[in-house]
């Protein structure tokens, strides 16, 4: 039974999504990663994924979505549950950056990473969490980010709406831990990402040096915290946030 369960990733299909989707298939889940169709690197990374994912044996369904959209979402869901069956994983994993400090900042600047990071949590648990607390099981994930626990220069928009997963995932995990639907969080530090690894190199050794293990994270470092955190043996384990950032204390 534990291996039939369906999971959903936003974002599934590219960086640490990608990582995510692969860690719950050799898990023996069945997944449906989506991708949003406006974003052209997504798209264009979409058919060499694809073969990947095939050539190593792994059956994915990748379906598009708008995570800011409750319309969008909410078909999405239906998709699944129509072609796939019920989602009882999800994985709340795609978000951006439109970083700049806020006196240079403009509202659709901060309204696109609060849309994409932060209502997202909303717009993609609604349409799922009703049939997990049907079954009596679900497991709900969703990614956060130490800069959402210490905050981070040009990211108030970022750090606010990964603050605020925090705070949605407490509030929700209170809401349906009797149905045995947990909700956790995990807040990576400096994961080596195509985007984290596009940084100046200058600039990332800047990074590891204050990173106290020494090194960036790997994205299936993450990806296995994921995994232990969707399976049965972490059903103790709710409205919790686990960090996995090197040892980047902040309190």
């Amino acid at each position: 039974m534990n291996a039939k369960r369906i999971a959903v990733v936003t974002g599934g299909t590219t960086g640490l999504g990608a990582a995510i989707t692969l860690a719950l298939l050799e898990q023996g889940r069945t997944v449906v990663a989506t991708y949003y169709p406006g974003d052209l690197n997504a798209c264009e990374a979409l058919p060499e994924w694809s073969v990947r994912m095939k050539e190593a044996g792994h059956d994915v369904f990748i379906f598009p979505v708008d995570v800011t959209d409750p319309a969008s979402c909410e078909a999405l869901i239906a998709r699944v549950n129509t072609e796939v069956g019920v989602p009882l994983i999800l994985v709340n994993n795609a978000g951006i950056t439109r970083d700049a400090p806020l006196h240079k900042m403009t509202f659709a600047q901060w309204n696109a990473v609060i849309m994409t990071n932060l209502n997202s949590f909303f717009t993609m648990t609604r349409p799922v969490i009703e049939g997990m607390r049907a079954a009596k099981w679900g497991r709900i994930v969703s990614i956060s980010s130490v800069n959402g626990e210490k905050g981070q220069f040009g990211q108030a928009n970022y750090a606010a709406a990964k603050a605020g997963i925090i705070a949605a995932t407490k509030s929700v995990a209170a809401e349906n831990a009797k149905y045995g639907v947990t909700v956790n969080a995990v807040a990576p530090g400096y994961i080596a990402t195509d985007m984290v690894m596009a940084i100046k190199e200058e600039v990332r050794t800047k990074i590891v040096e204050g990173v106290p293990v020494g090194r960036l994270g790997e994205p299936s470092e993450i990806g296995r915290v994921v995994q232990f955190l969707t399976s049965d043996d972490a059903g103790l384990i709710t409205g919790s946030t686990i960090d996995a950032n090197g040892g980047l204390y902040y309190r």
